[in-house]
């Protein structure tokens, strides 16, 4: 963390009034939220600064309102939530500037923590307007960002106020990036990393920047079949974006000029039918049947893919082999995924994932605490791995 300042570098903080930014945009049904592992995640930097005597003040957004504030986006319900994780009291303000939250932050004792409401009920938030960034800095005397799963947006919570306050990352945003530091920044090598997901198109960028970064790339899920189809190989029903295969080629060419080996399945997992417990037969890629679909890779390509697991120092992975949703399509991504916990738990393996489908996929596999690194940060973890400068990274810097 050379590069950034963090909570090492903040100083005294007593009595300070410290506003932080934090990721709650958690899954809620039915008024609960499902999962509270990022609420859990900022557990570290909040207690940090309570314990030295800052008033916490949590600044964050919740879905995507349109029309102002609504109690379907309140962060009421979260603050509850988050009482009940972190364990500690935390105070709620119905609105993120004006009178409201001023008048819960004068309230405040040293150690106490308060979220303000949210963040995206103003328009002003998401076009980071100056005016409504210098409301948000009154309440504060230092800045914290420790979400950085909203990153790579140029918000006034997210990038405006480093610019107003003094500005450090949190634990949560210290170790993404050290973790991901680790994973492409100054890897060991070889670097090899798993690419996965349903469509090339939304993730060329992704795949054009990590074929000049690695030793080797492993092409999976329906992004494969494109690939396969521009080599001349029939992939049957298979989807498959066939207008892309110039892409898919291109990519290919700029991985050899680079150096760094494509692995593409070299059997499949086939079905005629996409549900579960559908019958399905392993083939050859060259064997793919006209009225088949490939849903998953096969025990050779699985075996391929832990060979260069074994083979690799540091792995970046982002999305599944197959469609590890239903089963049986699941088994190639768990088996890859419990053999990259494994060589991880002995020592021998920096790993390192992230994106939705991902983490769902290593949860599936029981193996998501096994990695060294797994972000939940989605959006900002994909424009990272593209080589994008991330705008609430950025302003961090020393």
């Amino acid at each position: 963390m050379a590069g950034f300042k963090t909570l090492d570098d903040i100083g005294a903080v007593s009595g300070k009034r410290v506003l932080v930014r934090v990721d709650l945009n958690v899954p809620v049904a039915d008024g609960k939220v499902t999962d509270a592992t990022r609420i859990e995640r900022i557990g570290p930097t909040i207690a940090e600064l309570s314990k030295k005597g800052a008033k916490v003040i949590l600044l964050a957004h919740f879905g995507r309102p349109k029309d102002g504030p609504s109690d379907e986006f309140s962060l009421e319900p979260i603050a509850r939530a988050t009482a009940d994780v972190l364990g500690r009291p935390v105070g709620f303000a119905a609105d993120c500037i004006g009178a409201k939250a001023a008048d819960a932050v004068a309230a405040m004792k040293d150690g106490d923590v308060l979220l303000l409401e949210n963040t995206r009920f103003h328009k002003a938030e998401e076009k980071n307007e100056l005016a409504f960034t210098e409301q948000l800095a009154a309440n504060g005397d230092i800045y914290v960002n420790d979400a950085f799963s909203a990153a790579h947006r140029a918000h006034a919570s997210t990038e405006g106020l480093a610019h107003h306050l003094p500005a450090y990352a949190g634990r949560t945003m210290q170790a993404e990036l050290d973790a991901l530091e680790k994973g492409l920044g100054d890897p060991v090598r070889p670097v090899v990393a798993i690419v996965g997901g349903a469509k090339v198109s939304t993730k060329i960028d992704l795949l054009m920047n990590l074929v000049k970064k690695v030793d080797a790339l492993v092409i999976g899920g329906g992004m494969a079949n494109t690939f396969l189809a521009a080599r001349g190989t029939d992939v049957g029903k298979s989807l498959c974006e066939h207008d892309l295969a110039g892409t898919a080629k291109q990519i290919m060419i700029e991985a050899a000029e680079a150096g760094c080996a494509i692995i593409l399945p070299a059997d499949g997992v086939v079905a005629k039918e996409f549900k579960a417990g559908a019958a399905s037969e392993t083939v050859a890629i060259s064997d793919v049947p006209a009225d088949g679909m490939i849903l998953d890779v096969g025990a050779k390509t699985v075996q391929s893919v832990n060979d260069w697991i074994d083979r690799a120092a540091t792995l970046v992975w982002n999305g599944p082999l197959g469609a590890f949703e239903i089963e049986p399509f699941d088994r190639a991504t768990v088996a890859a995924a419990k053999h990259a916990a494994a060589r991880t738990k002995e020592g021998k393996l920096v790993s390192v994932a992230g994106g939705g489908d991902t983490v769902a996929a290593l949860n599936h596999a029981g193996v998501a605490d096994d990695f060294t690194y797994v972000s939940t940060a989605g959006g900002a973890f994909l424009e990272w791995m593209e080589g994008k400068p991330l705008p609430g990274v950025e302003v961090l810097k020393r």
